[in-house]
């Protein structure tokens, strides 16, 4: 259901999200990319040495990272997911790499990743086993969250296969206190919830207190019907689980998969949007060695990502369903407010919205500056409660604006 709450400003201040995880990380949305859309678990590197699951891999994505301008937008993470190990622990009972793959160890790929100015994030499984049948981490969680350190990993990805779900969250606060023993600041990735909804809604104070993000919902397809099914249920769970958001601990919706095959242009800037309107981990999983450059540009678009990355740090939500149109809209830091209007029709042509029809337009009385960001950058003018401005939204296309008040109003939040 989607629906507005206008309170007072001072409630921003007053009322945070429950207490985050203090390990000092995830103060903004994490950007970076991931390798599991795209990369899956390739593992056959005589077949297919460019894309299979092997430091090489990862060497060259911090290399395009740096060179293509993605470390400069922002993107500071290079995270393995599943099928990196061994299938067997060492002789001291560790995890270590596949050896034909990653010759050289983590260590060394975390050392030249550093090198670049960069950050390298690493995945293991709660349980017995992780999702593709490597091995978890049941019973070695400080043995793990120490050879993590050791190796200098910045961000732990920590999936929930193999598992007893009522032991979910007893296993992902063990290692959150693992990790946090290792003295070694490991931005955790937590899965938590996923497993846990199936059974029973979860204790999102408990969650946030554990982990800097976690997923709610499925794994994202590189298709629009997974995208919409992300969104609806996000917005339909959005009372629950978007007061735990906040500096130090977010709602994963999952990966950005902007640039692969799936999305038209459209789409794509429609998950950008909403994503940056959900105050959602920035985690690209494409292939941005070889990219189309209109995706490119999207994903570095400064104006979207300073949506993302505002420090006020609140999590927006859908405040309207109406006409095939879905409205979201973010509360911002300096009184402002981000909108998007997403087309959810997916026949005809552009369709009109009037925007003063946007629950959150109340904090423009009496006047403010309106830009818009999507499609195109276009600044709007001064606007009033009353305007007649008509975005343009296309099928299954998201306009993106951020509004200015141009006086004092007591403000906004969702």
């Amino acid at each position: 259901m989607c629906r507005a709450v206008f309170l007072l400003a001072l409630t921003v201040l007053v009322c945070p999200a429950a207490e985050a995880l203090d390990n000092g990380l995830a103060l903004k949305p994490t950007m970076g990319w991931l390798h599991w859309e795209r990369f899956m678990c390739n593992t056959d590197c005589y077949k297919d040495p460019n894309n299979c699951i092997s430091e090489r891999l990862y060497m060259q994505m911090a290399d395009v990272m740096v060179k293509e301008g993605w470390k400069e937008a922002g993107y500071e993470y290079v995270c393995i997911d599943d099928c990196w190990p061994s299938h067997q622990r060492d002789a001291k009972g560790r995890l270590q790499a596949d050896p034909k793959r990653f010759p050289g160890g983590i260590k060394k790929l975390a050392d030249y990743v550093h090198s670049k100015g960069l950050k390298l994030g690493i995945y293991a499984d709660v349980g017995k086993n992780t999702c593709a049948g490597y091995p978890g981490s049941l019973g070695y969680y400080e043995a793990d969250a120490q050879t993590f350190a050791d190796w200098d990993v910045d961000l732990l990805k920590f999936d929930g296969c193999y598992m007893d779900w009522k032991l979910l969250g007893e296993g992902y606060m063990n290692m959150s206190r693992a990790l946090n023993k290792t003295g070694r600041s490991i931005l955790y990735s937590c899965e938590w919830p996923l497993y846990e909804w199936p059974h029973k809604q979860p204790d999102y104070k408990a969650i946030r207190e554990t982990c800097n993000h976690w997923r709610n919902f499925d794994d994202v397809y590189d298709s629009w019907s997974s995208i919409k099914s992300i969104l609806d249920w996000t917005a339909s769970h959005q009372d629950i689980i978007a007061p735990s958001a906040g500096p130090g601990g977010w709602n994963d919706p999952d990966m950005l998969v902007i640039g692969n095959f799936g999305l038209s242009h459209d789409q794509q800037e429609s998950q950008m949007a909403l994503w940056a309107i959900m105050a959602a981990p920035l985690l690209m999983s494409n292939d941005p060695r070889d990219i189309c450059p209109r995706s490119k540009k999207l994903l570095q678009n400064t104006d979207i990502i300073a949506i993302s990355q505002d420090p006020l740090g609140k999590q927006g939500q859908c405040t309207i369903k109406v006409d095939n149109f879905e409205v979201w809209e973010r509360p911002l830091s300096k009184k402002r407010l981000a909108i998007a209007v997403l087309n959810t029709q997916e026949i005809g042509g552009p369709r009109g919205f009037f925007i003063r029809a946007a629950p959150g337009w109340k904090i423009c009385d009496p006047q403010c500056n309106v830009t818009q960001i999507l499609p195109q950058y276009k600044e709007l003018g001064v606007q009033t409660p009353h305007t007649k401005l008509v975005v343009s939204v296309n099928p299954s296309g998201t306009t993106l604006l951020t509004v200015t008040p141009t006086s004092d109003y007591a403000g906004l939040i969702l």
